[in-house]
């Protein structure tokens, strides 16, 4: 897995401090364990003092590396409470909700990112999706390149029967259900940022469809192509393909055959999805029967990194997020 080999490379050279609001749940535990020894991250873990101290001796964990925080009870509660009324009173946010609200792990977590006392956070083991994207907008808010939060699973094709080698960005698969084509469009450039920070070589970026290059007639392919044209005339210099088939997106040869003057070539290691429908689907294929990993979602379009996990989550799976979140805070400290 050279391209994950990179992150955790890249991450151990300069590891930053990530929250993890979900403290108190076991994996999470270990997987903050793993990271710190791993030497990818510095780790503050969020919930009750005592019972993750508990949990960690149960799991012979040591915490001496990691600092534990009970939002209940920190120094820091009220200061946070102001800042979030201030962030939140246009929206009818009251003093007496804030206060109330900055003792959940999960907002306390986002607030410390919001306010530079963590560089990232990573939560979703025990909240929902949309409990953590709403939290991190609401309080992280949007980069200034981004007018919307999307995702993107990082597909690690790494077995020797794979013929498309290394990591490939599928995006979006967990948040948007049914984008309009400037929708789309700000997917493609997100991900096409995403793979940029993530895989360390440029874009190739595929706008999938059941067409190429006009080949169907229908609203769902016009859509695909003018998100297309507005990708093109925001970064002109991205290599981009669309309306494409994932067939002539990812096999030079086909490629050849179906598209003239291809900008990728069938080499795309950005896949852009038409829908959620296409992308949910996709990567669970792509997971499942072709025994790709992988990892994710990961959020973008945030002004700094705040990473969603499945409720399913392994391990491997948090620390990998870690790492990817790492990445992502070096990424934008650099662009800062």
């Amino acid at each position: 897995m050279k391209a994950l080999n990179n992150i955790f490379k890249r991450a151990s050279e300069a590891p930053k401090l990530i929250v993890l609001a979900e403290g108190e749940d076991p994996r999470i535990i270990e997987a903050a364990y793993n990271a710190t020894s791993l030497k990818i991250a510095k780790i503050i873990l969020l919930g009750n003092v005592a019972n993750i101290k508990t949990k960690a001796t149960a799991l012979n964990v040591s915490l001496e590396s990691i600092t534990v925080i009970d939002p209940s009870h920190s120094s820091k509660a009220s200061d946070y409470a102001a800042k979030l009324y201030e962030l939140r009173k246009k929206k009818g946010m009251t003093e007496n909700a804030a206060a109330e609200l900055i003792q959940n792990p999960l907002y306390y977590a986002q607030m410390m990112v919001h306010l530079g006392d963590a560089d990232g956070s990573v939560n979703g083991a025990v909240y929902t999706t949309s409990d953590v994207v709403r939290s991190a907008i609401q309080i992280i808010g949007m980069d200034k390149s981004a007018s919307m939060v999307s995702s993107f699973f990082l597909m690690m094709l790494c077995q020797p029967f794979h013929d498309l080698k290394g990591g490939v960005i599928f995006s979006d698969c967990g948040l948007v259900i049914d984008p309009d084509s400037e929708q789309l469009a700000q997917i493609a450039l997100s991900a096409a940022r995403s793979a940029k920070t993530l895989l360390n070589e440029e874009p190739r970026v595929a706008m999938l469809s059941f067409s190429t290059s006009g080949s169907a007639k229908h609203a769902s392919v016009d859509k695909v192509v003018s998100a297309t044209k507005i990708v093109k005339a925001l970064m002109p210099e991205l290599a981009i393909d669309g309306d494409i088939q994932l067939d002539a997106a990812i096999v030079n040869t086909i490629a050849e055959k179906k598209v003239e003057n291809s900008a990728t070539h069938g080499r795309a290691n950005v896949l852009v999805f038409p829908n959620l429908d296409a992308g949910n689907i996709g990567y669970k294929l792509a997971e499942r029967i072709g025994k790709a990993d992988a990892i994710g979602p990961i959020l973008q379009g945030l002004r700094k990194p705040a990473n969603d996990l499945s409720r399913g989550c392994s391990i491997t799976d948090i620390v990998n997020v870690i790492a990817i979140t790492v990445v992502q805070s070096q990424t934008r400290l650099l662009e800062n």
